[in-house]
């Protein structure tokens, strides 16, 4: 039975892709040119499409005075990034098994995928009963002696009671209130029910510079959320990936039973190919869709490519990051196979708590205040732009506040005078700043920094590392290496430059081949 691209997309489980469809009808029943995300398609009628994925592309909002359908007045279009917090609608409409529950609703391991029901009327398991109206919460799906259940919880008297549920479980299942706060980002990937619409209300408008409101002013009433999903699928005869919207007006029908899907090209994502085993490397690959927004060595990984596989593996890399004070700053995973030397830059602090979390048993923190600050305590003291300190230790100490004596955190600093030092106290709350004072000139492999400094740390590259044409960390005015981290690469080369390869990463690269 043939059905518009929208409904079928919104009510399709991804755990059954991949699915063929074939094209009915819609405006484009003649062959007309279609064009979405750089890709240009013709979809006539009778074509054949093999959808691997989908995920929402956008909201399609109805405003509402209230919490009815039928009451929805203009349509507005939000972005998943809409600032904002709302808070969702409870679904009248019930749910007819438990099956249906988690084929149509996200039950995840987070809290945002811990869904809470109620059923109108008593449930009678082997030891226990679950009440007529009391709140179920659905924590996962598991797989039992071949049986797929639900591992629910309810809360009786402040006690947890934990019990699994079969799928084949019937009643009415209507879903509960919800008190919390949610981004629309959130309400998009937990809680779009498949099949359903979802009324929500908004309890706080974050408006920023990039968006204005596109809502009545002093609106007080509900939106009926639509998701439009970005689709992506395979033509029969096309040797690269497509996306259309879900929103297009063409009628399919899905014939995925009675169609051979070994006929369609197979694109395997970056994680697919690190799934494989390593006795299957090295391989041969073409570049179905490569990366997007970003330069491509040597063209490398454009569609049509051929490359080589040749191995995966986990290696450590240092994140770092452009300092300046912009929030344009670029960002660097740094191989431990890096050459260029790097000496010191100092770091900022806002705090006295940063002092100490800066602070090294090897070496002397030596910093220089920046910012002002008044004590409001004759124990503690009082800071004027230009001071400096040597950072000692955190320590108790005691103040007179309203007139009793109260101990609490401080910082041991000695601030140096022109011919002494002089032993003081600092808040740990205290708001300030200071600036480190560099007295380290020596020139740092970065395995060294790794070492010998604790992360974050302010660095510099003083010598390049020649083997590379252009080291484009050598322009940086400072990099704050942030911390090391452990990544998924494969190694990549041309079909016709083995000897030239490039890593990528594999879960930080969208592309298929």
């Amino acid at each position: 039975m043939a059905s518009n691209l929208t409904k079928f997309i919104h009510s399709l489980d991804p755990r059954t892709l991949p699915r063929v469809l074939q094209i009915q009808s819609g405006i484009y029943f003649q062959g007309s040119i279609y064009e979405m995300f750089g890709n240009e398609c013709c979809l006539p009628t009778g074509e054949l499409i093999k959808v691997t994925g989908f995920k929402i592309n956008k909201i399609i909002a109805s405003i509402c005075e209230s919490n009815e359908d039928s009451q929805c007045s203009a349509r507005i279009e939000l972005p998943l990034n809409f600032p904002g917090l709302c808070k969702i609608v409870a679904d009248k409409t019930p749910y007819l098994s438990i099956e249906e529950i988690t084929r149509k609703v996200s039950i995840g391991p987070t809290r945002l995928g811990h869904p809470c029901f109620y059923c109108n009327e008593d449930i009678k398991m082997a030891n226990f009963t679950i009440k007529q109206g009391e709140q179920i919460m659905f924590n996962s799906v598991e797989e039992v002696n071949g049986t797929l259940t639900v591992n629910c919880g309810v809360v009786r008297d402040n006690q947890s009671h934990s019990f699994t549920l079969p799928l084949s479980q019937e009643g009415e299942f209507y879903e509960c209130e919800d008190d919390h706060i949610y981004t629309l980002k959130e309400i998009v990937e937990w809680k779009i029910p498949k099949s359903r619409n979802r009324i929500v209300k908004f309890t706080n408008m974050l408006y920023t510079r990039d968006f204005s409101n596109p809502l009545p002013e002093n609106f007080d009433g509900c939106l009926i959320l639509a998701p439009i999903y970005e689709v992506q699928g395979v033509m029969k005869f096309r040797r690269d990936i497509v996306h259309i919207l879900s929103d297009l007006d063409i009628e399919v029908i899905d014939v995925t039973d009675s169609y051979d899907i070994s006929c369609f090209l197979h694109p395997i994502s970056m994680e697919d190919v690190f799934e494989r085993t390593s006795k299957e490397f090295p391989m041969v690959a073409e570049v179905i869709e490569g990366p997007t927004g970003r330069q491509q060595p040597c063209n490398l990984l454009c569609p049509g490519k051929e490359i080589v596989i040749h191995k995966k593996y986990q290696a450590k890399r240092i994140l770092a990051s452009e300092i300046r004070s912009d929030s344009h700053k670029r960002h660097f995973l740094i191989p431990a196979s890096y050459k260029g030397k790097f000496k010191r830059r100092p770091r900022e602090f806002l705090t006295a708590y940063d002092l100490e979390i800066a602070r090294s048993d090897k070496e002397q923190l030596h910093v220089v205040a920046t910012k002002a600050f008044d004590s409001p305590h004759a124990e503690l003291f009082s800071v004027s732009v230009g001071d400096q300190f040597l950072v000692q230790q955190r320590q108790t100490g005691e103040i007179i506040y309203q007139g009793r004596k109260k101990v609490i955190d401080v910082l041991a600093c000695e601030q140096i005078l022109s011919e002494a030092y002089k032993k003081v106290l600092l808040p740990m709350y205290m708001e300030g700043g200071f600036v480190e004072v560099i007295h380290d000139k020596r020139q740092y492999q970065l395995s060294e920094l790794c070492k010998t400094f604790r992360l974050p740390f302010n660095v510099k590259v003083s010598v390049r590392d020649l083997s590379i044409e252009e080291d484009v960390l050598a322009a940086m005015p400072g990099l704050q290496l942030e911390e090391e981290i452990t990544d998924s690469y494969l190694l990549i080369s041309s079909a016709g430059d083995p000897a030239d390869s490039w890593e990528i990463p594999v879960y930080r690269l969208n592309m298929s081949v």
